[in-house]
């Protein structure tokens, strides 16, 4: 082989693998390099949990606070004017090859002018170069403008490349020139001809071009890397005097490495915090720090994806879209996987088809039959193609079998997994986000069915195109097609980009609105109390407007990107119709492969629109899929351990020894706390709030566990049992009762559903709640609304005690459970569960503010900021006059206070009735409205007898209301024995429905003018304590 033969192989061969060889390389190291620079801004925090069935979670990203670990650096670190000076000499060299496409197209002009039957001279190797060339840099120089800190590695890479090839063209083109054998389609005598020279000229300018951006970025990172070197040794040089200096400063104090602590595990609490020292590196508390948000919240904004990212996520799903136990829908997929493949085969037979019947039509023209066979595949192909074709249908049916086994395991596990966690989840997350997480479940399919079954679909289509017209039409006609997709989707993916914040400025709007609306409604009897309509309509009405401005903007957005690839796509198809056309003119195609041509790119058309809502949808359900996955990272900090057993038996008994524990271990919430309680006993807890009161019983319902000391039931250590066999014995009543949206008879059943209704009804009657149910009109099967919300607060209450007895635990614990009712029935209540059958051999545990509702107790401990201070029964406690004698004698002053207004309101009642001036009218304070509205009731003694002259009863109500006709001095003869039982009759009443014609009956033996000179109940309850 000649010199000349060998150059010119080069030649062409270099000229057709410039662009390819520059683009794959730009590609590659650019998706390189984001991984790399990537993992240097953000901290990848690898789970230790595993999700349900063992299968991986995501990673979760964190900002890095300081980037002490160096990255991959920016070689370059150009200045402004360096970058500039990049960017211009980039700019230089895409004219250089615009000039040689004048210089070609002149060069055509002028052989066209000389011979007609002459014209485009230029081989398809050399169109390529230019062209191929041009677009690429001009993408180059974009990322100039775009990428932050540009130019970096990636530049230097495509840069490097070039030169190289440059230089390979050059000189080979430079040995054809010289040696006068380069053939053209033209004489050989013309082959040195000026054309050459100006090639020759403009490729040297540009090999000059090249080396100087090349020599630029390695000048600039040598400057940068020495002066970074300068720098660490002089680091070095302090080091290394530092090193004679003293481990103490002159104050004495120790160097500060901020050191963390990983916390401890023995008493189950892995992530916030347990004992009592004082860390200023480690105050977070619960699953996770104050000042970070939950991984599993929604993101303010969209976060940017690497396509790595993309298929971490892919890798990290695919094993929940798996059915490893079901070998049937396991042969499903592969069905589906298969499908897929045959539609990609049934893409490229629809448009070569075309042209075979295209071409056979033609000939039918001359006298040939018609093409029966070729028409009928022709139609078959369109039968399967496409997403809404046969193929397309088969697999979307075959698929929902498998999209429902993942939602339906990957949801139920998601909603089991936030069940097991512990309190300290429950108290601090935000129940919208969790709720919003927990129906993401449908996200992971999604997002694996998106990218399975379309994203990667696309591209495989995107790149068969390119080899099909490759090898069907030639390079040129590939050149055409990868710039059209190349250039289609970074602009449909730059132009979603902007648009993201768009959309999310929309959809928080739409939140916005519907949240506006919701809270108004809701709030329907505020708005009317205020007369605040015309506030709330222009509340809502700014709130529409804002809505509609944010949709007008993501609707002109999406106008605008649908224009702006229609533009793109219609240029490129343009200029490839043009050329085959005048290929068709000429006798160098035929019609069928131009209709081919046609029906290919309108094909291609579909997978490149798809790209517009790719860059959204995909990205969101994969975020969306990782907040849900984000949950079974959340461990609970109280779990059984292997050695822990079941609790069969329990007897009642309760010993804490030494007891400490802390939300935060800047503040223990317990110190030192120890007491006993012994089967059957009664133990109250009092002290102000933040005592820690609530806290003793979380820790006995096994919320938390201890950080010190001890907790026993039934003579074992609750560490050593299971959490479920524990909470089996003990009920528990709490302040704040929550009942479900269903029937009155359903929340009652809750706690025991084996339960019947005899059961529910004595078990109501306890409570003293049954009567009341009786009077709804649906009497048992009465919604109760969301909450509870349609019950009043005693009836809640009552409800949730009714609820407990029929738990039957050992173990009762009243959380401020009667704070809504009155002192009588309060009593009635407590003495049911004392006495009664239902508390026969019970412990119970009471947390009261009202002190006159825990005189019976057993023990009474008095709390103060976590430690137990006082402990006796109320006699012992009086007579210690400390703190609980203090808290019994503003109970008393409260109580006083409170009946000197009672008494002010029987003398109003008598003389309205007096008047005979209607209280229908009246305003109710609405019953019990605060802890000193209750009586102090007589003692122990006398309960019995008080009980019995309560009206909770219709039999009682028949009793007071015979009562009512007798004179004032019966009434006065009759206070002194119910006294204490009017006041809490009258208060049952109100939570009763507020009956009140059966007030009006008895107004008049309310009062007397001799209940004056009484002596008051609190003034012998006060004379007690003396004595005492």
């Amino acid at each position: 082989m000649s010199t000349s033969t060998a150059a010119e192989a080069v030649y062409l061969r270099a000229q057709l693998l410039y662009p390819v060889v520059l683009l794959v390389a730009f590609i590659v190291s650019a998706g390189v390099h984001s991984i790399l620079t990537a993992r240097t801004e953000e901290e990848l925090v690898v789970p230790t949990a595993k999700g349900p069935g063992g299968k991986p979670l995501p990673v979760t990203k964190r900002k890095r606070e300081q980037l002490d670990e160096p990255g991959v650096p920016d070689a370059c670190a150009a200045s402004g004017f360096a970058r500039r000076v990049f960017q211009y000499t980039t700019a230089a060299v895409i004219l250089s090859f615009f000039a040689n496409g004048g210089a070609i197209a002149l060069r055509a002009l002028q052989l066209r002018g000389k011979d007609a039957t002459e014209g485009w001279w230029c081989t398809e190797e050399r169109t390529v170069y230019v062209v191929g060339a041009a677009f690429l840099y001009v993408y180059v120089l974009i990322t100039l403008f775009d990428w932050e800190g540009s130019p970096d590695v990636v530049h230097l890479i495509v840069w490097s490349l070039g030169l190289l090839g440059e230089a390979t063209i050059l000189l080979s083109f430079a040995i054809l020139v010289t040696e006068s054998s380069y053939v053209v389609n033209e004489p050989a005598a013309h082959n040195s001809n000026p054309w050459d020279v100006i090639d020759l000229g403009i490729g040297a300018v540009r090999l000059t071009l090249m080396a100087l951006l090349v020599g630029l970025y390695l000048a600039l990172s040598a400057k940068k890397y020495l002066k970074n070197r300068r720098l660490l040794d002089e680091e070095a040089s302090r080091s290394d005097t530092d090193e004679t200096s003293p481990l103490l400063n002159g104050n004495g104090d120790a160097t500060n490495y901020h050191t963390h602590s990983n916390g401890h595990a023995t008493n189950g609490h892995s992530r916030g915090g347990a004992g009592f020292e004082n860390s200023s590196s480690d105050t977070d508390t619960g699953y996770q720090k104050q000042d970070e948000q939950a991984a599993f919240y929604r993101p303010e904004k969209l976060p940017h994806k690497t396509w790595f990212e993309y298929c971490r996520g892919y890798t990290v799903f695919f094993p929940y879209l798996w059915p490893s136990k079901s070998k049937r829908l396991q042969v499903v997929v592969m069905l589906c996987f298969i499908l897929v493949v045959i539609q990609r085969v049934v893409n490229i037979l629809v448009p070569m088809q075309t042209t075979r019947v295209t071409n056979d039509l033609e000939k039918s023209e001359s006298g040939i039959e018609m093409p029966w066979e070729q028409l009928g595949l022709l139609i078959t192909y369109k039968l399967l193609q496409g997403p809404s074709g046969l193929l397309g249908s088969a697999r979307a049916l075959l698929w929902v079998p498998v999209s429902q086994h993942t939602y339906r395991a990957l949801t139920t596990a998601a909603f089991e997994h936030v069940h097991s966690l512990s309190l300290d989840f429950h108290l601090g997350k935000r129940t919208g986000e969790v709720l919003s997480a927990l129906n993401k479940g449908a996200s992971i399919n999604q997002f694996l069915e998106q990218v399975t079954f379309q994203v990667v679909p696309m591209l495989v289509d995107l790149l068969v195109a390119i080899v099909y017209f490759y090898l069907q039409f030639g390079p040129t006609y590939a050149l055409f097609v990868s710039i059209i997709t190349f250039y289609y989707l970074y602009l449909t993916i730059r132009m979603a980009a902007t648009r993201a914040d768009q959309r999310r400025d929309m959809v928080n709007a739409d939140r916005e609105e519907e949240a506006v609306k919701n809270d108004s409604i809701t709030s329907y009897e505020t708005v009317k109390y205020f007369n605040a309509e015309k506030y709330e309509f222009k509340r809502y009405r700014d709130a529409i407007i804002a809505f509609q401005v944010a949709e007008a903007k993501v609707t002109w957005g999406i106008n605008h990107m649908n224009i702006c690839q229609s533009m793109v796509f219609m240029c490129g198809m343009l200029v490839a119709m043009m050329t085959c056309a005048f290929q068709v003119s000429r006798g160098e195609r035929k019609v069928g492969e131009f209709v081919g041509l046609v029906t290919y790119l309108g094909q291609l058309q579909g997978p490149l629109n798809f790209f517009g809502t790719f860059y959204r949808t995909v990205q969101q359900a994969m975020i969306s899929g990782e907040r849900l996955l984000e949950l079974f990272k959340i461990q609970p900090t109280v779990v059984d351990t292997p050695s822990t057993e079941t609790l069969s038996d329990c007897d009642g008994r309760i010993e804490w020894h030494n007891v400490g524990f802390s939300y935060d271990k800047r503040r223990p919430a317990l110190r030192d706390l120890s007491f006993e309680c012994k089967p059957g006993s009664t133990t109250a807890f009092v002290g102000e709030s933040g005592g820690g009161k609530s806290t003793v019983f979380r820790l006995m319902f096994r919320y938390y566990n201890c950080h010190e000391g001890s907790i026993r039931v039934g003579g074992r250590d609750v560490k050593d049992l299971t959490i479920d066999s524990v909470r089996r014995f003990i009920g528990v009543v709490p302040q704040d009762t929550i009942l479900f949206n269903e029937t009155l008879m359903y929340n009652l059943k809750y706690a025991n559903p084996c339960a019947t209704d005899e059961d529910v009804y004595e078990a109501c009657r306890a409570a003293a709640i049954h009567d009341r149910i009786m009077a709804f009109p649906d009497g048992y099967l009465t919604k109760v609304g969301e909450r509870g919300l349609r019950l009043s607060g005693g009836e809640k209450q009552r409800v949730a005690i009714a609820r407990t007895i029929l738990k039957n635990p050992r173990i009762i614990m009243l959380d401020e459970a009667t704070s809504a009712l009155d002192g009588e029935t309060e009593q009635k209540i407590q003495s049911k569960l004392i006495s009664g059958k239902f508390g026969a051999g019970r412990t119970l545990l009471i947390i009261a503010h009202r002190l006159s509702t825990i005189t019976h107790a057993d023990q009474i401990i008095v709390l103060h900021a976590g430690q137990m201070v006082e402990k006796g029964t109320h006699q012992e406690l009086l007579a210690l006059n400390g703190r609980y004698a203090a808290m019994w004698e503003k109970h008393c002053r409260a109580e006083r206070a409170a009946e000197h207004a009672r008494d002010a309101t029987r003398k109003a009642k008598k003389l309205l009735c007096q008047a005979k001036i209607s209280r229908r009218d009246e305003i109710s304070d609405g019953g019990y409205s605060s802890m000193v509205s209750s009586a102090i009731l007589p003692p122990r003694q006398n309960r019995t007898a008080s009980d019995g002259s309560s009206s909770d009863s219709s039999s009682d109500s028949s009793s007071s209301k015979g009562e009512s006709d007798k004179s004032d001095s019966e009434s006065v003869s009759s206070r002194g024995s119910r006294h204490g039982s009017d006041h809490g009759s009258e208060h049952t009443l109100r939570d009763e429905g507020g009956e009140e014609s059966r007030h009006e009956e008895m107004a008049d033996d309310e009062y007397s003018p001799g209940d004056e000179a009484e002596e008051p109940l609190l003034s012998r309850v006060d004379n007690q304590r003396q004595s005492s």
